[in-house]
């Protein structure tokens, strides 16, 4: 989700288009280009299964940012303009990644001391 998310910005809407949009919502229009950096490297990240467990913690206040632009559409995201249906189920889905873990196939370092299970 992460970076089908950062590739629309990049592709689609562009980043200037992107930080045109940030703007309309009353955000400065710079914040996009860190925005797309974060969706790009985080989604990554949790893909190779790289510190996925920080990395949705981190993640999380962009989509505490996508809930409350799309607050005032309503519930459902398909509402024009989209609701705050989805990016609350990703944060739900970014909470569940953090308590449960990153899972058996998450890239660990061998550290002196710890054994590597085959």
């Amino acid at each position: 989700m992460w970076i089908s998310h950062a590739l629309l910005k990049l592709l689609v809407f562009t980043l200037p288009g992107t930080a045109q949009f940030f703007e309309s919502v009353g955000l400065p229009g710079y914040i996009a280009y860190p925005v797309f950096v974060a969706e790009l490297a985080g989604g990554s990240a949790i893909l190779l299964g790289f510190h996925g467990r920080l990395i949705s913690a981190l993640l999380v206040p962009i989509l505490l940012g996508a809930a409350a632009v799309h607050l005032p559409n309503g519930w459902v995201f398909t509402s024009t303009g989209g609701g705050w249906e989805y990016p609350a189920f990703l944060i739900a889905a970014s909470a569940v990644h953090i308590l449960i873990g990153d899972g058996a196939w998450a890239w660990r370092p061998i550290t002196p001391g710890r054994e590597v299970a085959a």
